[in-house]
């Protein structure tokens, strides 16, 4: 029976690789930010053949990074990409940080996250791709109402659009528990973001898998980052 990951398990696989020096933070986030590139493009061929429009959803940590890199490499390509970042970078994530930047230098175009920016992504001409870059598996509390707004209004916008607008969530939904699998809710309620393609790296976690997470999931690919020599981790070795 195949094991998937806990969040504590993936945690612990990048960090021996990136304290072995054999690879660093940065070096994952680009593996990682072009291996969600490569499996959107054998997912929806018709976003290699030319460029479109994209908006990527970023957060202050390491998931937002991911999601820089992925936007400077489709400005990179000539697309016309705007990031709705949920504040600055952290100062405890420098690799994300340096991924900010060089996002800057691309070319992107940056605006604060809210709720109206589904009905931008509505407004656009399709195709649109949409990257949910703002929480990795690391989030254990609910989004807080503004975002959870963002998303309500964002899966109705896809699902009006009948494809036009496509989701990709980098690791895994923003909103939805790596290890259980369900939405993360408080007292009054959670909600997570729906997406048509999950994009994680090494391995499937728990949470794609269980409760909730294959209705909010959607298609789940896994991309190799090259972490292969520490899988002994996820057994305590």
């Amino acid at each position: 029976m195949t094991e998937f990951l806990t969040s504590a398990q993936m945690r612990a696989i990048e960090r021996a690789a990136i304290d072995s020096g054999q690879v660093t933070g940065l070096e994952l986030m680009e593996r990682a930010g072009q291996g969600v590139l490569d499996a959107v493009f054998a997912t929806w061929p018709d976003f290699a053949r030319a460029p479109a429009t994209a908006f990527l959803l970023c957060g202050p940590g390491n998931n937002g990074g991911d999601g820089h890199v992925i936007a400077r490499v489709l400005a990179q390509a000539g697309w016309t990409v705007t990031i709705a970042q949920d504040g600055p970078p952290l100062a405890t994530a420098p690799d994300a940080l340096a991924c900010y930047h060089k996002a800057q230098a691309a070319g992107c175009a940056f605006l604060p996250l809210s709720a109206q920016l589904a009905r931008d992504i509505a407004a656009e001409a399709a195709p649109v791709l949409v990257v949910d870059a703002l929480f990795g598996t690391g989030l254990t509390r609910p989004l807080v109402p503004e975002m959870q707004a963002l998303a309500a209004e964002l899966a109705q916008s896809a699902a009006r659009s009948k494809g036009a607008i496509r989701v990709v969530a980098v690791d895994i939904p923003s909103g939805l528990s790596a290890d259980t699998g369900q939405v993360i809710a408080g007292p009054e309620g959670g909600r997570a973001f729906r997406a048509d393609l999950t994009v994680t790296f090494h391995d499937r976690k728990r949470g794609h898998m269980l409760q909730d997470g294959p209705a909010y999931c959607g298609q789940v690919k896994v991309v190799d980052i090259g972490l292969g020599p520490w899988d002994g981790l996820r057994h305590g070795a």
